[in-house]
Parts: structure tokens; sequence; C-alpha cells
């Protein structure tokens, strides 16, 4: 039997489709096109309106091949996780449903397959999490992303992960390092730390934060040369972690934290455990404390009851503060979240201008940071190559892959994806940059 395996959403969905791969791969042929396909999976996303879309189109699309060679189709993750009743009925064609705990038992679920019945494996989604220490690893292969923990406690008004993942449970430390170290054999120099939130890392199963202590102990892996943290909530940033990010060289001076607005009311209808003078000290604190820090932040705009005042005050608040790197979202009105009650509901056209007005803020802010850097030295890894444009496509430790910007280079010799190089920043656009390797 040969299988066909779609990931979608998040790098955290794509951890989870990387165990799965590994399971199945030891007994079943993995293809890379559904047309040579017994069995076709999709690992699907559900957090937003698009994302949901995104997912119901692919299962729909692969639902064709059913009139040809495909045997059998499975849907998973947080679609299957939460929708399973009206999937069942709305798309007959999917023979197994697995839920998001259930991700293990992808194997014995393939096996038990039949044309006789569907299969329903959609248990709590509390279940204890763990790492089985293999993965199947997709290009690139030089950095990773390693899921610490599942699920959320926060229960922010707006969304729906904490009812479709559950509360969050960390994985244990000794089952990270494992999995840590099959990733540093299997050639990855980056370690890219991900879970709904990072920062509260081992206060369920150790009875304290435990993410300074993890990363500590990665870094100890030969192989591994950066650590890179995301999703790391403003409240729970402290003294700790502060000082890993200073002090332990393998760790990026870079940090990833969601702040989603800066008007009070907005935060606290948001459900956020900050306000705005408690996160402008914090980014005070962090520039003064760890020099050349790259800060990324997210921001949803045209949340319930927003008015343009608030609006502007979150223009105003990212024109000062002057964030390295900026994502910015509409909202989305999500079924079952306390914020799909709120009136008024802002106007998709508005949310779209808001959204607009944000990002032509940062597009400035971005042009002047990337100018600052231009005849400076950096150190860069390698993520691949154009052979059309006849330059190499790399990263300093300010960018996280795929949301950041890319440094291009033109270069003589041969670099194999996963080198480190010295470069020198020779120009740049509004969100990249150009450079040169030097010795």
């Amino acid at each position: 039997m040969k299988v066909y395996f779609a990931s979608l959403g998040c790098d955290k969905n794509l951890v989870d489709s990387e165990h799965m791969l590994a399971d199945i791969s030891s007994e079943y042929e993995i293809v890379s096109a559904p047309e040579d396909a017994d069995i076709a999976i999709v690992n699907t996303c559900a957090f937003i309106k698009d994302a949901k879309e995104e997912s119901i189109n692919t299962i729909l699309e692969l639902a064709q091949y059913k009139k040809d060679n495909l045997k059998y189709l499975v849907v998973t993750g947080c679609l299957a996780q939460r929708y399973y009743e009206d999937l069942k009925e709305l798309i007959p064609e999917i023979d197994v449903f697995l839920g998001i705990s259930a991700i293990p038992n992808i194997l014995d679920d393939l096996k038990r397959i039949s044309d006789k019945e569907k299969i329903f494996d959609i248990p709590d989604n509390n279940l204890k999490q763990s790492a089985s220490g293999r993965r199947f690893l997709n290009p690139p292969y030089h950095y990773s992303y390693l899921k610490i923990a599942e699920g959320c406690d926060k229960k922010c008004t707006y969304c729906s992960i904490p009812s479709i993942r559950g509360s969050y449970r960390s994985v244990p430390m000794d089952e990270l390092i494992k999995e840590a170290e099959f990733l540093a054999k299997n050639y990855v120099k980056e370690l890219i730390l991900v879970a709904q939130e990072t920062t509260v890392y081992g206060t369920d199963i150790y009875g304290k934060k435990s993410l300074v202590e993890l990363v500590n102990k990665l870094s100890e892996i030969e192989g591994i040369e950066w650590i890179r943290l995301m999703y790391c909530y403003p409240e729970e940033i402290d003294d700790d972690l502060i000082n890993l990010i200073k002090d332990n060289p393998k760790v990026c001076k870079y940090l990833d934290m969601p702040i989603q607005h800066a008007s009070d009311r907005i935060l606290q209808k948001m459900g956020r455990r900050t306000s705005k003078k408690e996160i402008t000290t914090l980014i005070k604190r962090l520039r003064k404390e760890i020099p050349g820090i790259a800060i990324r932040t997210s921001l949803i705009t045209g949340f319930p009851t927003e008015t343009d005042e608030e609006a502007e005050e979150l223009c105003d608040f990212i024109a000062k503060n002057k964030f390295d790197r900026l994502g910015v979202f509409t909202y989305s009105k999500e079924e079952g979240t306390l914020a799909a009650s709120f009136k008024p509901q802002i106007k998709e056209s508005i949310k779209k201008l808001r959204q607009k007005k944000l990002m032509e803020i940062q597009r400035e802010i971005s042009i002047k940071r990337n100018l600052s850097f231009v005849s400076k030295k950096f150190t860069a890894i390698i993520d691949g190559y154009n052979p059309e444009e006849g330059f190499y496509i790399a990263r300093l430790y300010l960018d996280a892959p795929d949301i950041d910007g890319n440094v291009f280079i033109e270069a003589e010799e041969d670099y194999l994806s996963g080198t480190f190089v010295k470069v020198k920043i020779t120009d740049c656009s509004e969100y990249d940059l150009f450079g040169e390797i030097i010795k």
C-alpha cells in the first residue's frame, strides 16, 4: 500500500505530521503524488476561517481520486477533532477520522481500515503528550521545529485552540532531548522551539517553569548551533528567560512575542494578561539587556468593538516601539469563542484597511532597520540556492524561516544548506538583505 500525505497549517502541525510519517514509513511506501497512492492522509488546520477552507478544499480534491486509484481517505488534525460529526455527513468519502490525541494510533488505524465501516478515533483531547524521538524529515533538513507542548490554558476570547487541542500539556524533557539528538544526528543545525505557548513549559508536569532548563540541555547537544524561541507570551517573560537569551551563545538573540494589541480595553476584551504599559516596559528592558535582539510580534486588527481611536492607538504604538518583525492578522470570528458574541463586529472592509495601514507603518520601520545593517558583518545560515538567479538564500539570527526576511548572497564557491558563513551586508530592500561572503 502506498501513502500520500498532505500537511496543512502551522509548524506545530508539521511536527505532528513528521511523527505520523515516521510511523507510517516503517510499513508503507510514502509517495509524493496522490495519483500514485492507495491511501491519502490530510493533517488539517481549523484555527481560522481561511485555514478551515484550505483543509476542506484539500480533502475534496483528494476525494476525487477515489474514482480512480485511491482506496482510502484519512483526515486527522484540528478539523477532524472539531468537526468529524459534520464531515462524516458532508464528505462521505472520508474513511478514517483521527483526533489530535490519536496521532500515535495512526499505524494501527491504517492496519484495521476496511471498506465496510468508517473509523472514528477521536479520544479525549487532554491526553498526556509524548514524543517518539523519531521524525520523517522533509527538506530543508538543516532546521527543524521541536514541539515542546500541546494545548493552551490561556483561553483568549478570540481563540479556538483550547477547545480543539485541549489544556496545556508539556512533553517530558527526556523525550524532547532524545528527539533533538535524533534531529542533530540527521544534520539539523537550528532548533526552533514551538508550542501554543513556550514560556510556561514544564509547569504542568514539573510544577515550575522549565523552559530555561530545557534549552540549556538542548544547547549541549553536539551539532545544534542555533536555538530559536517562538510563541513567548509577554507576561511570562522573566529574568531567567532574559538571561538565557543574553548569556547562552547558542540561543538566537531573537524573541517571538505575540502582543495582539496595544489598547488596554481591547487587551482586556481579548482576555490577554498584559497592559500597554507592561508591554512597553518589557520591550525597553529586552533591548537594554540584550543588545541586538530582534523582537517579532503579531497583532489582531478589527477585533470586535475596536474603535477608530483604538486602531489609531495601535498604529501609534507600532510606530513608537518599532518591532523588528511584525505580522498583522484581521480578526476571524470563530464559533464557540467568547469574542464571537461581542458586538459590534467590525466590517471586513474596515479590518482590511486597518491591516493595510499597520503594514505600511511596519514597511517604513523595516526599510530603516535594514538600511542600518548595510556594511555590517554577520553570521548567516545557508537555506538554499536559486540556480536561475545565481544566488544563495540565507538568514541571519534576526530571522526565522518562512515568516521573516532573507539574505541573498552571490558566491563563487559551492555551499551546502545548513552551512554557516560570514557575510557583509551590501544592500537591502524593504524586508530582505543582500550580502557577500567574507573570509
